[in-house]
């Protein structure tokens, strides 16, 4: 099944100029990966429940637990930062004046 895809106007709607070797690479990549799409969009999935994994997954996550060890004091964690200023993290400014 022939999918038509027009990349130029693809390209000069993503604002990229590319040249005519790059049109026909990315065309024939685009028409590519749209015919597979097609091909599993025919496929009959009638009856079959919707999943987002096709095995059963549980969460191996840890508890979080919060002990003496791995609270880090005040003055220990602003030992570690590159600038300070008082009790303070110094960073540089998000948004320069005008």
């Amino acid at each position: 099944m022939a999918i038509e895809i027009d990349i130029s106007h693809v390209a000069r709607l993503a604002r990229l100029e590319l040249s005519d070797r790059q049109l026909d690479t990315y065309g024939r990549q685009c028409r590519e990966l749209l015919e597979h799409v097609a091909r599993i969009q025919a496929v009959d999935t009638e009856g079959v429940e919707p999943t987002s994994h096709p095995l059963p997954m549980t969460n191996r996550f840890r508890e979080d637990r919060i002990t003496p060890e791995t609270v880090l004091g005040h003055e220990e964690v602003l030992a570690q930062a590159p600038d300070t200023e008082g009790p303070f993290f110094r960073v540089p400014p998000a948004i320069e004046e005008a």
